[in-house]
């Protein structure tokens, strides 16, 4: 399934909660999926590789080759999108199931992103909302308290 889709909650309940200043809390105890949730401050772009570095020990034993590397790209566009265009603190939640990964960003500003079209070649910014409907098995935004949740899906045996 490509496109907006489904806009229920998070794969797996009991996810632990993020509280300022805490860096990151991934959770594999028993009984519960295996996640990431981190808070991510406000304009603090050093997050964007360090989300990716924390996602990636998440996914060393998830899917086939080449779905990590997707995730990562996917979750470096959610973050950067949320930090710099909401100008406000944001959380990545990413959990991992049977069924595949689920990644949300949620952020604080209730304002829906806009595709964009990029205008020149050399121009970097725009693309990832493309990303997003090209590269995600489902994705969606969803009002998320007095902000947003900008999530996607991937399969972990998709091709």
């Amino acid at each position: 399934m490509r496109g907006q889709a489904r806009g229920g909650g998070p794969v797996a309940a009991g996810a632990s909660s993020a509280q300022a200043g805490d860096e990151a809390d991934t959770t594999t105890e028993r009984g519960h999926a295996p996640q990431l949730r981190r808070r991510l401050g406000r304009a603090d772009l050093a997050a964007v590789p360090e989300a990716r570095r924390e996602l990636r020990e998440l996914l060393r034993h998830w899917g086939r080759p080449g779905r990590s590397d997707i995730a990562e790209l996917l979750t470096s566009e959610l973050v950067t999108n949320a930090l710099v265009h909401t100008d406000d603190d944001a959380v990545l939640i990413a959990v991992v199931s049977e069924h595949g990964l689920r990644v949300e960003v949620r952020d604080f500003v209730p304002r829906r992103p806009l595709p964009r079209v990029p205008v020149a070649a050399e121009d970097t910014g725009g693309r990832g909302l493309l990303l997003l409907e090209s590269l995600a098995d489902a994705w969606g935004v969803r009002p998320h308290g007095a902000g947003k949740s900008v999530w996607f899906e991937l399969g972990a045996e998709a091709a």
